[in-house]
């Protein structure tokens, strides 16, 4: 639809609509805009972009809970099928980060969310159609789960969205918040969906993609009405190239492999690993008077690994990233130890409890992996050298990007490693102790790099 542009008063200071949400002249960093209007904008644009990338994290993990009760729902799948349907739409969404990042400076941020939440409807309708047939190919089993991986995307987009309309002096803060309301729809996915798919008697895992098609439908048309399109969101491809020529850009994604990817890789897998290693053990949600429908544990995890980004970050602020980001590789590292003794004297409540350290340890680590980045591309630029200072703004927040890319390929990497363990022993103390040396690498990076290297300072604080 064509448009014509309405110009700023005389001051220059408030942004002016146009026809389709779009909003001219928004500077956050104009104090008397922010304050007068650009604040109420920024917050209602974030409010309604959670609620969309919560529902994205939610379908990108369906499978994750599904997957486990499909052999009772009458499929006969081995372990390793079933790994694969858990890490294809991580695989897929790890993917789909990149073009995401884009998209919104290309389409408007209102617009890519309202696309992107209609998105989630195929993968939802489609699990909803194949779950109903044990005969379906397991091929088609695979496509159907890949396409899940829209929901995965979705936090590129938001991030990049709402990185536009917040100053700099209140970003790191609506980023935080943005990202944990994202992953919180993985634990609220693996709360919801066992009780849904069984009330009323017998299994309809149907329910598990049908129940967030009307949520999908719901996010889209808030989007279309209250969210804004800003004219001035570039698309940053130099910065994004200068990130890409910047070792640190890949250090700080392999890091960001050992904390996102070890939090949506375990997410993903947990629900599997308790049911197929723990049979025995039954939960149901009668202790609060509620009809006896079982209740997956499962969930906790991934609850307190989106609870615990934020204090990671704020924990670096008091001490350093580094040293919270080694001493998160170091606790994972223990939960994986104790882990593998649960699964040597079959405990449940050890099993439990150790991947419950995983999660937070990685939890906290996501958040001081990303309170580095800032620092990292700082680092040794005097405070007086504005054009520095600003592309090493320009390319933190495009490595922000690309880390955020390639840690999420843990989700697909992690359960493949799970399913190659089981295949070629039987057992997952192989995978483990794989994961238990990734982590000691982990941090003799972080140590090498970041307290010993060059870039120990910014601020006079450490990285």
């Amino acid at each position: 639809m064509a448009v014509t542009e309405e110009h700023d008063d005389a001051t220059g200071t408030i942004p002016r609509p146009r026809p389709g949400r779009w909003v001219d002249h928004y500077d956050p960093e104009d104090r008397s805009q922010w304050e007068s209007t650009g604040r109420p904008a920024a917050r209602r644009n974030l409010w309604l972009s959670i609620f969309a990338e919560f529902l994205g994290f939610s379908v990108w993990q369906l499978w994750t809970i599904v997957t486990p009760s499909l052999n009772a729902a009458g499929f006969a799948l081995s372990a390793n099928q079933q790994f694969w349907l858990i890490a294809i739409p991580n695989l897929v969404g790890a993917t789909l980060r990149f073009p995401y990042t884009f998209a919104v400076p290309r389409f408007g941020g209102r617009n890519w969310t309202v696309v992107s939440a209609l998105l989630l409807i195929v993968p939802c309708v489609g699990l909803a159609v194949v779950v109903q047939n044990p005969d379906t190919p397991f091929w088609l089993m695979v496509l159907v789960a890949a396409t899940a991986g829209v929901g995965g995307g979705n936090f590129a987009s938001s991030m990049a969205n709402i990185s536009f309309f917040f100053p700099e002096r209140e970003k790191g803060a609506a980023l935080g918040l943005n990202a944990a309301g994202g992953n919180l729809g993985v634990a609220v996915v693996q709360l919801i969906v066992p009780v849904v798919v069984i009330v009323g008697g017998g299994l309809a895992l149907e329910r598990a993609g049908l129940m967030i098609v009307p949520l999908a439908v719901l996010a889209a048309v808030l989007a279309w009405r209250y969210m804004d399109n800003l004219s001035t969101a570039r698309a940053d491809f130099s910065g994004y190239a200068a990130a890409l020529r910047n070792k640190h850009t890949w250090v700080v994604s392999f890091l960001y492999i050992g904390t996102f990817g070890s939090f949506i890789g375990y997410a993903g897998v947990f629900p599997t690993l308790i049911r197929n290693q723990f049979p025995e053990v039954s939960f149901d949600w009668g202790f609060i008077g509620l009809p006896a429908v079982p209740l997956t544990l499962a969930f906790i995890g991934a609850l307190v690994g989106s609870l615990a980004r934020p204090y990671g970050g704020r924990l670096s602020d008091r001490l350093s990233g580094a040293s919270v980001s080694i001493g998160a590789y170091a606790v994972m590292s223990l939960g994986a130890i104790g882990v593998i003794a649960a699964l040597g004297i079959g405990s449940f409540t050890l099993f439990f409890g150790s991947f419950l350290v995983l999660f937070v340890a990685s939890g906290m680590g996501n958040g001081s992996i990303y309170r580095m980045i800032p620092a990292i591309f700082r680092s040794g630029i005097a405070p007086g050298d504005t054009a520095a200072l600003t592309l090493a703004k320009r390319e933190a927040a495009a490595c922000i990007g690309i880390a955020a890319g390639i840690g999420a390929y843990g989700g697909f990497i992690i359960p493949r490693v799970f399913a190659t363990s089981i295949t070629a022993t039987g057992s997952l103390a192989p995978a483990l102790v794989g994961f238990i040396g990734f982590y000691a690498l982990c941090a003799a990076v972080t140590a090498a790099v970041y307290v010993r290297g060059r870039a120990t300072r910014f601020a006079g604080t450490a990285i």
